[in-house]
């Protein structure tokens, strides 16, 4: 049973057409609708749960499906921390930077929420982002073929009131009527504030300044784990610590994105990115039971395993050992 998100009406009708042109209903159906439908579901006995979507939805779906002892696995969002050391190749890092953050608008899960950059190269790196922006979109990307919009009236709202407290640097041009908002990047903030305390999930980026590795690594520690963590750096002692110090639930080294593309890896979050993982023979794996099946000959039934006892323990696991064939 499929149940597509009510907030892209329009795919979920073509998910829809796709599996009735394709699949016996009995075999696979969709399900199109909002909230109540997806609460219906839940109530309904399932052999598993896979949920896609944020921390706090992925809440209640965990709690309908403890009702039946449900297995699931959540992938859900997370604030997608990116680290700029200064031995990075600076231009590089912000172009995969632009590209991962603004595909979409910023309306992926693993889109980088936020970058840590090291002070001595912040100046050239928002320089390097701007230039980016700017060959990707061009001067006004509300007339680019390759941006999109924001999915809603309400998350257009959600997202405008980020702008209105900090310093921005690039972008901030937003119509409601189109849903557009530009590509932003905002400097000089706090990370006490909304905009770093919640998943953006929108084309706004945040770039914060750090002195030492150290102090990187102690503000991403005290934050809840992210989906998915960006390191760019040409150190490899440097990139070990970040694996080592830091936890996520997946890493791109010197990339971003790019690590759920393939099916060669598992995908997945930790903590309140989620649980559980998929792609490849992990999507497999996530929908299977492995029942574990003995069968033993009935031709011989050795006295040995029955008591009164007549082997010591030791002789016993030996014994044993032989007759299972290890």
């Amino acid at each position: 049973m499929l149940k597509p998100s009510e907030l892209a009406p329009h795919t979920a009708e073509t998910i829809a057409a796709l599996v009735r042109e394709t699949f016996a209903e009995e075999y696979i159906s969709v399900a199109t609708g909002g909230v109540d439908v997806a609460v219906a579901l839940l109530r309904e006995r399932f052999d598993k749960i896979f949920f896609t979507g944020s921390t706090r939805v992925g809440r209640a779906v965990m709690a309908a499906a403890a009702k039946h002892l449900t297995p699931v696995t959540l992938e859900l969002g997370g604030k997608c921390p990116a680290i700029v050391c200064g031995d990075a190749p600076i231009e590089l890092a912000a172009r995969r930077i632009a590209w991962g953050k603004f595909m979409n608008a910023g309306q992926t899960c693993v889109a980088p929420d936020y970058v840590l950059v090291e002070r001595g190269v912040r100046d050239a790196f928002l320089t390097a982002l701007k230039k980016s922006l700017h060959e990707f979109y061009g001067e006004d990307a509300s007339h680019s073929a390759d941006y999109g919009r924001i999915v809603n009236a309400r998350h257009f709202e959600r997202l405008v009131k980020y702008l209105r407290d900090w310093k921005v640097v690039h972008g901030g041009a937003h119509d409601a009527k189109d849903l557009f908002l530009a590509p932003t990047i905002l400097t000089d903030v706090s990370p006490d504030t909304p905009v770093m305390q919640e998943e953006i999930f929108g084309p706004i980026l945040p770039v914060l300044e750090f002195d030492k590795l150290d102090d990187a690594l102690a503000l991403l520690r005290e934050r809840p784990t992210p989906l998915a963590l960006y390191v760019f750096t040409r150190d490899r002692a440097t990139e070990t610590r970040v694996l080592t110090e830091t936890r996520s639930g997946g890493v791109c080294v010197n990339d971003v994105v790019s690590h759920m593309i393939g099916t060669g890896l598992p995908f997945g979050g930790l903590g309140e990115s989620g649980m559980g993982a998929y792609h490849g023979r992990a999507g497999f794996d996530a929908f299977t039971h492995r029942r574990a099946v003995l069968r033993r000959a009935i031709w011989l039934d050795t006295p040995f395993r029955y008591p009164p006892q007549k082997l010591s323990l030791a002789g016993l696991k030996r014994a044993f050992r032989f007759l299972m064939g290890n």
